[in-house]
C-alpha cells in the first residue's frame, strides 16, 4: 500500500492510508511487521503495484550496471519493501545482466525466523546482512572476559544459513550517533574480524572507517554536537591480506574455552593454512594438533602481536598463544 503522515486537504497529522486504481489501501501483507506494517518509512513509499514505477525499476536494473559495469547491488532498506518486488527483481536483472551478479538485501532484524522466512519469499536469490552476529560481537566487547565466547555465533545467520550470510563488525548505522548505534569497543573489533575473515562461512564485509579512520561531528541526543573520532584498526590490513594467503583448507573450530577460542585452517596441497587464536581475557595459551606433517616446523604470528617462533613437535602438537584482549595468526615462518 501507500500512504502518508500528512494531509493537505484536511490539515491533519496521522497515518493515512491511500486508496487509488491500484488498491484500496489495504495493508501490504510481505513487509517487515515491525511497528505493526513497516512499508512507510521516512516518508518515502513507493506504488510498486503501478505497472509502469515496477517496469521503470526493472529497467534501471538493467540499464544502470551497463552504463556503470557494476557486478552488484546493495537493496537499502528491504524490510521496507514488499518481498514479491525483488523476487521478480533481482531474477530479471540477473536473466538480463550477469546471472553471477552478486545482490545483499540490508534487512535489519536479529531474528533468524524473520530472515528465513523473508530468503523463502524471495527464492533465496540474494544475501543478507548478519545482524543477529554484529549484536554478538557489540555485546562481546562491552562484556570482556564476562562473555562466552564458545556462543559468539549462537543465533547467527552465519550459522544457520552460511551461504546467505554477509557478515560485519561495523558499519554507516552503528556507528556512534547514528539511527541504529551499536558500536563495538576498539579493543574487539580485531577479534570480530578475525572471525569474519579467516572462517569459511559467510562473506566478510570491511566498514572504511575501520580499514581508513574518520572524523564527524553530529548532533547526539542531548540535541548538542559531538565530534566521534574512528581510528583505524592497525591490525585490519594484516586480518585482510591473511584471509586471502592463509584462510585455505578444511576448517575446525576449537571452541573449547570462554575465554579463549581457535579456528584451523588445514590449508591445501597448493596454498597455506593458519591458526587463529583469539582471547577476550587475560593471555592464554592453546595446545592444537596441527598435523604430523608440521612436525619440526617453525610458526610465527603473522600479526606479530607475539614475536616468539613456535615450533611443532613430533605428534604435530602447536603450543600457540595469544595476548589478553587480542588475536594472533600462527603460520609457517616458510610460508610468509
Amino acid at each position: 500500500m501507500t500512504l502518508t503522515t500528512f494531509s493537505t486537504w484536511v490539515s491533519l497529522t496521522g497515518l493515512f492510508r491511500i486508496a487509488n486504481e491500484y488498491g484500496d489501501g489495504e495493508w501490504n501483507t510481505e513487509v517487515d511487521e515491525e511497528l505493526g506494517n513497516f512499508d512507510y518509512l521516512m516518508g518515502s513509499d513507493i506504488e510498486f503495484r503501478n505497472t509502469a514505477v515496477y517496469e521503470e525499476l526493472k529497467y534501471w536494473g538493467r540499464w544502470f550496471p551497463q552504463q556503470v559495469g557494476c557486478t552488484g547491488f546493495r537493496l537499502d532498506a528491504a524490510k521496507h519493501i514488499p518481498a514479491w518486488f525483488f523476487k521478480d527483481w533481482v531474477g530479471h536483472v540477473r536473466e538480463n545482466v550477469n546471472p553471477d551478479l552478486f545482490v545483499v538485501a540490508e534487512y535489519w532484524h536479529p531474528d533468524m525466523e524473520v530472515l528465513q522466512s523473508y530468503l523463502d519469499k524471495v527464492d533465496r536469490q540474494l544475501m543478507l546482512f548478519d545482524v543477529a552476529l554484529h549484536h554478538r560481537f557489540f555485546d562481546a566487547s562491552n562484556a570482556g572476559g564476562a562473555f562466552d565466547l564458545r556462543t559468539i555465533f549462537d543465533g547467527s545467520l552465519t550459522a544457520s544459513i552460511p551461504d546467505h550470510a554477509v557478515t560485519l563488525v561495523a558499519n554507516h548505522d552503528t556507528q556512534p550517533l547514528q539511527a541504529m548505534e551499536a558500536s563495538i569497543q576498539p579493543w574487539f573489533k580485531p577479534l570480530a574480524y578475525a572471525l569474519i575473515l579467516m572462517r569459511e562461512q559467510g562473506t566478510p564485509c570491511v566498514f572504511y572507517p575501520d580499514l581508513y579512520g574518520a572524523t564527524y561531528t553530529d548532533r547526539g541526543g542531548d540535541g548538542e554536537l559531538h565530534t566521534v573520532q574512528m581510528p583505524a584498526i592497525a591490525a585490519l590490513p594484516k586480518l585482510i591480506e591473511a584471509r586471502k594467503r592463509f584462510a585455505h583448507g578444511a576448517q575446525t573450530d576449537i571452541f573449547d574455552d570462554p575465554h579463549c577460542i581457535a579456528i584451523l585452517r588445514e590449508g591445501t596441497a597448493e596454498l597455506p593454512g593458519s591458526i587463529t587464536i583469539l582471547s577476550s581475557a587475560e593471555q592464554s595459551t592453546k595446545k592444537v594438533f596441527v598435523g604430523e606433517v608440521h612436525a619440526g616446523c617453525e610458526f610465527r604470528d603473522y600479526l606479530e602481536h607475539c614475536n616468539e617462533k613456535l615450533v611443532c613437535d613430533e605428534a604435530g602438537y602447536l603450543d600457540l598463544r595469544v595476548n589478553g584482549g587480542s588475536v594472533s595468526i600462527w603460520v609457517r615462518s616458510d610460508a610468509i
